[in-house]
């Protein structure tokens, strides 16, 4: 602690100041810390100091101040000095703690502390506890000169972690069965009936069809090639003045394609004839814990080396691609980028994702969550959609001939735009992009090949294939495709739309072949989120073990998560940041309102559950809502502050400009003194966007405004850098609805 000088004074030796110190050291106060360590303490026998102003005052040893214990054989005392009282003459002495004897008084003469510079030789602290027998302790002083400020500081710091917690003995998971007999409901804390009476704008108020929010083509952007979007089919051209013109559909040959010889089958060194394939089943809800869900395991792959990986070469030179490629992340994340490029093959530094499956099968919504998931982790990660590319090279009016496997001028221009997708793709990557989701059917060996082919040696290749064998799930998503996708948006007769979507379906089965080679993870009726399985090959490393681990832990059911922030804390009122106070007056009106919410909100929704940090101004606000398991996450606490907990801004400012100006600059990356940094958290959360994913009925998360932000850039898909400035009001709800067609948001603000 302190912003001055600091010295230690330990057995065997002693330090003088000098002048120019003893004058840099001018206008601070002494901070003293006595330390006593000793591995052979007798009985009850406790440390203490007593001794001249400003200690005691006396040298009665029944007044002498007992030393704190900081572990097993430590204890120490520390006090400020006045400024008009800088000479201390103290002693130890060793007493029981509720009694003046036996009292045992070191040996040897008073020690003299003078403006903080220890007098005569340091030595050890001996008590003779009879005529044969001394028992020693090693002494520590160390003296600091500190500003009022800090001192003030940590004042207030130890008041605060002084005063008893007001949620102390409730436990981390808890249920209220029942309101309190004796629950006050003034008319502060009542609700309107109609909860849309509370809706505010939100930044995004609908979702959106996926594939419109995947990556623009630039190989026909570039080469002048424009779509409208509409579903018109007509194309946009760029004129000489800037404007865009609407022309005929575009044809094939207004663009020269070299397509890969895709008859060549694709031989990697690292595909092993004899495949490990792993199978995992998830556990059904057990019965009898209603809302209770059980994890679904996914079992560790067998890591297969190929003959020719007998010995590993490490370049630890990080060239320019290297520095580009590197996430913006912290922990684990980082740490595995690192290892990657410095051991694994130059082509595994880039992943590309290929899905694989049928129409209808989900893939594209997968797509979407896998791409959200992996950027919010700070991994640079695009998701390329073929369908996005068809539409806009030939149009969106194209009927089920299109994509008969008879049909050559079909198939010819689907590999055509297939082939224009992946370069785009490999191009991002070699100028520094990491993960690339490459989105299409990819429904025949032949194409899958083609694939492989262009990615040798440039990046590696993991298949993501999606099987579902539930009609009803399929049926759901035709008529979500015929409602949402760009190819029926000019289809005014639903019904003909619906006919010709499964003439097309119809198409893609008669020709549809399973994966079976290279590196792929299916998922086989995962998306109704009750069963299925994960089946894994030749999967290895950290990033795509983390896909694995995320995709056997998503589903497409229906749910509502809440985000709130806790009620209006005391420190707030102040100021402050970091913390452990207990609510202003409007929070605990905050808390009532929220409880009235909830109950009105999630009335037929038996099987939620309130999620709330470790400290108290969350689990006290929400101790009113009753009926609903409550759960305390660690995860979920406030950004560590470090040294500037208990602060204000302002006070930062004043007292560490460098750390102020240093915050301002990257508050994503800017990491507080013996604290965290928003990257920091959000490694810490990624269990609870897991958990979140994972369940199937709703949550309410009530937390504090940096881990909200970052939970709901994830939801949101909002750019890392935009985090630490995402506005998260105080007394407002946001509520995320997630399902099949997306992420939508709601906000609703019960109070000013």
């Amino acid at each position: 602690m302190g912003t001055g000088a600091s010295k230690s004074t330990e057995e065997g030796g002693s330090q003088g100041m000098g002048e120019e110190e003893e004058r840099n050291q001018a206008g601070g106060q002494l901070y003293v810390s006595l330390k006593m360590e000793n591995y052979k303490r007798k009985g009850d026998l406790i440390p203490h100091v007593y001794g001249s102003v400003p200690l005691v005052g006396s040298w009665d040893s029944s007044k002498a101040l007992s030393m704190e214990r900081e572990s097993a054989s430590l204890w120490e005392l520390s006090f400020v000095v006045p400024p008009n009282h800088e000479t201390l003459d103290f002693k130890f002495l060793l007493k029981p703690k509720y009694s003046n004897v036996p009292c045992i008084v070191e040996e040897g003469p008073n020690r003299q502390l003078i403006g903080g510079t220890l007098q005569g030789d340091a030595r050890l602290a001996l008590f003779r506890l009879n005529a044969d027998e001394v028992l020693e302790y090693r002494v520590l002083i160390q003296a600091d000169r500190v500003s009022p400020f800090d001192l003030a500081a940590s004042w207030r710091a130890y008041r605060e972690n002084l005063r008893p917690s007001a949620v102390r003995g409730i436990p981390d998971v808890s249920i209220n069965s029942a309101p309190e007999m004796n629950a006050e409901n003034g008319s502060s804390a009542s609700l309107e009936l109609d909860l849309e009476h509370y809706v505010v704008p939100a930044p995004t108020t609908s979702a959106t069809y996926a594939a419109n929010n995947t990556e623009t083509p630039r190989s026909l952007t570039l080469a002048g090639v424009f779509s409208n979007m509409d579903g018109s089919g007509n194309v946009l051209h760029p004129s000489k003045d800037g404007s865009v013109s609407a022309d005929r559909p575009a044809t094939i040959k207004e663009m020269e394609v070299i397509v890969p010889d895709s008859s060549r089958i694709y031989s990697g060194s690292g595909v092993v004839e004899s495949k490990s394939v792993g199978t995992f089943s998830p556990s059904q809800k057990q019965d009898g814990h209603r809302g209770l869900l059980v994890d679904r395991g996914v079992g560790s792959p067998r890591l297969v080396k190929s003959a020719s990986a007998s010995t590993f070469t490490v370049d630890l030179r990080l060239d320019t691609e290297t520095k580009n490629s590197m996430p913006a992340a912290a922990g684990a994340v980082a740490a595995a980028a690192v290892a990657d490029q410095m051991l694994g093959p130059k082509e595994d530094r880039h992943l590309a994702i290929v899905l694989v499956g049928l129409p209808a099968r989900g893939k594209t919504f997968t797509a979407a969550k896998l791409t959200r998931y992996l950027r919010w982790l700070g991994h640079d990660t695009k998701h390329f959609n073929v369908g996005k590319y068809r539409r806009l090279k030939h149009g969106a009016n194209q009927s089920a001939d299109f994509f008969r496997a008879d049909n050559p001028e079909g198939m010819e221009a689907r590999n055509e735009v297939a082939a224009l997708a992946m370069e785009d793709m490999i191009s991002w990557m070699q100028e520094g992009g990491q993960v690339g989701i490459f989105d299409a059917t990819n429904s025949s060996r032949k194409r899958r090949n083609m694939l492989m082919k262009m990615a040798e040696g440039k990046c590696k290749i993991i298949f993501l294939e999606s099987l579902c064998n539930d009609e009803r799930i399929i049926e759901r998503n035709i008529r979500l495709k015929i409602q949402q996708s760009p190819d029926y948006a000019e289809q005014p007769d639903f019904e003909a739309g619906l006919q010709d979507f499964k003439d097309r379906l119809a198409n893609y089965e008669k020709v549809y072949e399973t994966v079976e080679e290279g590196s792929y993870i299916k998922m086989i009726d995962m998306a109704s989120g009750h069963g299925g399985q994960i089946q894994v090959n030749n999967i290895s490393g950290y990033l795509p073990g983390r896909i694995v681990f995320f995709l056997v832990n998503t589903h497409l059911t229906p749910r509502p998560i809440l985000l709130t922030r806790h009620g209006e804390s005391k420190d707030n009122v102040r100021g402050r940041i970091g913390g452990d106070t207990a609510l202003s007056d409007a929070g605990e009106i905050y808390a009532k309102k929220l409880s009235n919410f909830i109950e009105k909100r999630l009335k037929s929704e038996r099987a939620a559950s309130i999620w709330t940090s470790t400290l108290q101004r969350t689990i006290l606000t929400a101790s009113p809502i009753v009926g609903f398991p409550k759960i305390q996450w660690r995860a979920l606490d406030e950004i560590n502050s470090g040294v500037c907990d208990g602060m204000t801004y302002e006070e930062i400012k004043k007292n560490m400009p460098e750390e102020y100006e240093a915050r301002k600059k990257d508050k994503l990356r800017y990491r507080y003194p013996r604290g965290e940094s928003y990257l920091d958290v959000i490694q810490r959360l990624e269990p609870v966007i897991i958990e979140l994913e994972r369940q199937r009925a709703p949550v309410v998360v009530i937390s504090h405004q940096a881990v909200l932000r970052a939970l709901y850039a994830y939801f949101a898909d909002r750019p890392l850098k935009e985090i630490p400035h995402i506005e998260m009001p105080l007394h407002t709800i946001i509520e995320i609805q997630m399902g099949v067609t997306g992420v939508q948001e709601k906000r609703y603000k019960l109070m000013d």
